[in-house]
């Protein structure tokens, strides 16, 4: 079970640093495994042939640029950790005479 916190980092919808941070395979795989269920940050480790102070930095820039949040998973023994899930399943990108727009949407905003 998890309950939604919100994120203690300030949000930078930015779509420069949206589109930056999709740009490294590792913050693409943490999102890709946080999109079916929270996932504490030693899992995402495991999940990635990067180290853990990198797994670190990557959900920082996910949780900055709004594509992840932070999460309380409660355990059967009543300990509790700090899980990360992703915020969007479908991103998409608009470009045109303005520049370029990155918008975010969850499941219920794509269906």
């Amino acid at each position: 079970m998890s309950t939604h916190a919100s994120n203690t980092t300030e949000s930078t919808a930015d779509s420069t640093a949206q589109l930056d941070v999709l740009g490294d395979e590792c913050a693409r795989t943490i999102l890709v495994a946080t999109s079916g269920e929270p996932r504490t940050a030693k899992e995402l480790t495991d999940r990635t042939d990067s180290s853990s102070a990198t797994v670190y930095r990557r959900i920082n820039n996910l949780l900055e640029s709004g594509l992840l949040s932070e999460c309380v998973r409660f355990e059967e023994d009543g300990s509790h950790t700090t899980a990360y899930e992703a915020t969007v399943d479908t991103i998409r990108v608009r470009i045109d005479a303005d520049g370029i727009d990155v918008s975010l949407l969850g499941s219920a905003e794509s269906a």
